[in-house]
């Protein structure tokens, strides 16, 4: 299944070659992603990650399970880097996600829906 709202796709199986083309829209070879890391579902393509995580709330994710990151089709390097993955209730209090479990769930997740 594919949504798409505004520029931000949700995506629930391998991007198609387009949709990684408009999810780089905003930022070139780059696109910001948010990963349900329990659904393993993606949204990616907004200019911010907040709103990537609002669709993914509306679609019933938890947002517990929320991460943000991006990646470069250029270079394929994943960061893992958001403003919404800083909370100090889970024990992340950087803007990085610091859980390697989170961090190998979410590569997971990119690398199976993106690359």
């Amino acid at each position: 299944m594919v949504l798409c709202l505004s520029m931000t796709i949700v995506l629930t199986r391998k991007a198609t070659e387009e949709q990684v083309e408009k999810m780089c829209y905003e930022f070139g070879n780059y696109t910001k992603v948010v990963v349900d890391v329990e659904k393993g579902i993606l949204a990616g393509g907004a200019a911010m990650h907040y709103d990537e995580e609002q669709v993914l709330l509306e679609y019933g994710c938890k947002q517990e399970n929320l991460w943000g990151g991006g990646i470069d089709f250029a270079t394929g390097t994943i960061d893992y880097n958001s403003m919404i993955n800083v909370r100090p209730n889970q024990e992340n209090s950087s803007r990085d996600i610091l859980s390697q479990e989170i961090r190998d769930k979410f590569k997971v997740v990119v690398e199976k829906l993106l690359l």
